[in-house]
């Protein structure tokens, strides 16, 4: 893996979670809103916004990067669509960041010829 693949990863990873807190946040500002006189909604629908925005351009950009297979990629564009979605595409994320790292230090030290 490249260094613009990784950092693709990376970008895509660290902004899943925001994006998930935001759209539990903004679920809970959409109940407070109809049974109380407490209005967030418009604040929280723009914040949640640009972090799906963010992470679409991100998704795209690593799928791009990485190659991902179509299923790959439609379960994580998925995951962005369910409330608590990021939080499981952080973690998938952060173990193929980590599988990565280990295949390429094999690689460097002659342990597999993957």
């Amino acid at each position: 893996m490249d260094l613009k693949t990784a950092a693709a990863l990376r970008r895509l990873r660290l902004v899943s979670a925001p994006e998930a807190v935001s759209f539990l946040i903004l679920l809970v500002c959409s109940v407070l809103k109809r049974t109380t006189d407490f209005n967030a909604v418009p604040m929280m629908g723009a914040v949640h916004g640009v972090l799906f925005v963010l992470y679409v351009i991100f998704w795209a950009d690593a799928w791009n990067r990485a190659r991902w297979p179509l299923g790959t990629a439609a379960l994580y564009f998925v995951l962005s669509v369910l409330p608590t979605g990021g939080f499981f595409a952080e973690r998938k994320l952060r173990r193929e960041a980590e599988d990565a790292v280990i295949a390429a230090r094999a690689r460097k030290e002659g342990v597999v010829n993957a």
